[in-house]
C-alpha cells in the first residue's frame, strides 16, 4: 500500500471520510508498480472547487512521483468528489501499466505482432 499520500484542497475543505476513501483507492495502486519502485512512491492529490452559476464542480488532479524521476499524472472534473477519485484510480492504473511495459519490455506478449502477415 502506498503510504505517502498527500491530499489538499483548493477552495475545498477535505474531510476525513474523503481522505480515508482516497487512501484506500489510490493506495492499492502499488500492486501495479514494478517491484523496485514500490517503497518510495509519493502521491499528491489536489481537489479544487469550481463554482459556476448553478452547479458546483470539482477538479481533481493526482500526481504520482515514482523513483527515477518519472511522474504519472491524471486529472478529471466531476460533480461528485468520490466518483472523481474512482475515475482517477482508473486513469492512473492505465498509465502505470504503460509505464511498467516501458520499464520491463519483456512483459509484452506479442513482440512481433507488427510483423505478422495478415490475410
Amino acid at each position: 500500500m502506498i503510504e505517502q499520500i498527500e491530499i489538499t484542497g483548493n477552495n475545498y475543505k477535505v474531510e476525513e471520510q474523503l481522505k480515508k476513501y482516497a487512501t484506500k483507492r489510490i493506495g492499492k495502486l502499488d500492486r501495479y508498480l514494478p517491484r523496485g519502485s514500490k517503497k518510495d512512491v509519493l502521491v499528491k492529490i489536489v481537489i479544487r472547487s469550481i463554482d459556476k452559476a448553478n452547479t458546483s464542480k470539482y477538479e481533481i488532479s493526482a500526481a504520482m512521483e515514482i523513483p527515477g524521476g518519472k511522474v504519472i499524472a491524471a486529472k478529471d472534473e466531476t460533480t461528485n468528489v468520490f466518483a472523481g477519485i474512482d475515475i482517477l484510480e482508473a486513469k492512473l492504473m492505465g498509465q502505470i501499466r504503460r509505464y511498467k511495459l516501458e520499464v520491463n519490455p519483456h512483459l509484452r506478449k506479442n513482440k512481433f505482432s507488427l510483423f505478422k502477415k495478415r490475410g
